[in-house]
């Protein structure tokens, strides 16, 4: 439940140092904000592909810029110039470098979960995964055409990435078909997927999607894992509209005011003997 609070970066914040630049992650309940503090002369390309594992930044950022300006180029060559004062969103797959002789200074939070995880706060972590995927995507491809195809399939990645942003869940990777996202909360990770359903379903497009809470390894921008594996084991048992939900995910929900239904006892490839999985009743208490 939230709570009146506040807190300062400076005391209670999580310092974590890299070349030319510092953040420090605050976590409020459930929210968790980061500041960023990059110096004249960073830049992504330069300074952060030993820690992130990857050659451009792979997170998605929606942040405020307090000071300083920034250049990001994004990997098909798109340019952006953050301003001091801006608002600003960022998707995956960019550089970007501080630009003049002041620092770029920043406050962000979609990425602030885990901007750092890879190499510099944990090497794994407990969270819960949502996993989705589109019912008959061929079929539906056959029947519109490619054009269409890929039109619709445009506006359900952004559907779905408006609900992750509402819920505060990261998006890992599209899978073609789907996503992959993790969340800090089994509670909000299970309503999220509710609300894409329902996005999903109102462009035509139904999918069926897969929870289950555990413990990821951090692989650059990827996860891996028996938790991804079980996820996607317990989505393809659903159909159409469909939340699936492990029997883990399931324990960890009690209280929240979601209504699941037994959806039977399953032998899940890979995994060892039957478990027992949900499927979320559709209701308005599961999209409030």
């Amino acid at each position: 439940m939230p709570r009146l609070q506040a807190r300062t970066f400076d005391t209670d914040g999580d310092r974590h140092e890299f070349r030319n630049g510092l953040a420090q992650i605050l976590k409020l309940g459930e929210a968790t904000v980061a500041r960023g503090v990059y110096q004249p002369g960073w830049r992504w390309s330069n300074d952060m592909p030993e820690i992130a594992g990857s050659p451009t930044c792979r997170l998605h950022h929606l942040g405020y810029a307090i000071s300083g300006a920034l250049h990001v180029v994004m990997d098909d060559g798109q340019t952006l110039d953050v301003e001091s004062g801006a608002v600003y969103e960022i998707p995956p797959g960019h550089d970007a470098w501080v630009v003049g002789d002041e620092p770029f200074v920043t406050i962000d939070w979609t990425s602030a979960h885990t901007w750092l995880a890879q190499g510099v706060l944990a090497e794994s972590m407990v969270v819960t995964v949502v996993l989705t995927d589109i019912v008959d995507s061929t079929a539906t491809l056959a029947e519109i055409g490619d054009w269409a195809w890929r039109e619709r399939l445009a506006t359900h990645n952004a559907r779905l990435r408006e609900q992750l942003n509402t819920f505060r869940g990261r998006l890992v990777k599209s899978t073609g078909d789907g996503i992959l996202a993790v969340f800090d909360s089994p509670s909000r990770a299970v309503r999220c997927a509710a609300a894409m359903a329902t996005a999903a379903r109102g462009i035509d497009l139904p999918i069926r999607i897969g929870v289950h809470t555990g413990e990821v390894e951090l692989v650059g921008e990827d996860i891996r894992g028996l938790t991804v594996h079980a996820a996607a084991r317990v989505m393809a048992l659903g159909g159409a509209d469909d939340v699936m939900v492990s029997s883990t995910t399931h324990d960890l929900l009690e209280g929240s005011n979601l209504t699941l239904e037994d959806a039977g006892a399953h032998e899940l490839k890979g995994l060892p003997g039957a478990r027992k999985v949900y499927r979320l009743v559709d209701s308005v208490a599961a999209r409030a």
